[in-house]
C-alpha cells in the first residue's frame, strides 16, 4: 500500500440510540465526543440511529400493523362508491 493515502483506522465506540446498545470496534470514522469503555480506555463515540441491535431485520421483532382496522377504514370510506342511486 502507498504510504500516507489511507485514513488512519482505530478503535471507536458505536452508539445505538434507538437501542442504547455500544459496539468497540475499528473504524475510519471519528468524532469529538468521546466514552471510557469497559476496559479503562477513551475512545471516541459515534453516535447511530439504528445497528443490527436494533433493525428489525437482524432482532426479529417487526411491528405488526393492523391490518383489520385498516381494511375497515376502507370500507367504510368506499362503500357507497360506484352505486348508482
Amino acid at each position: 500500500m502507498k504510504k500516507d493515502i489511507h485514513p488512519e483506522y482505530s478503535p471507536v465506540i458505536f452508539n445505538d440510540l434507538a437501542s442504547g446498545t455500544k459496539f468497540l470496534t475499528r473504524s475510519t470514522a471519528t468524532s469529538e465526543k468521546t466514552l471510557e469503555w469497559e476496559d479503562g480506555n477513551t475512545y471516541p463515540v459515534i453516535d447511530v440511529e439504528i445497528s443490527s441491535a436494533s433493525h428489525p431485520f437482524y432482532t426479529g421483532k417487526q411491528r405488526i400493523l393492523d391490518s383489520a382496522g385498516r381494511v375497515e377504514k376502507f370500507k367504510d370510506r368506499y362503500k357507497g362508491f360506484g352505486r348508482r342511486g
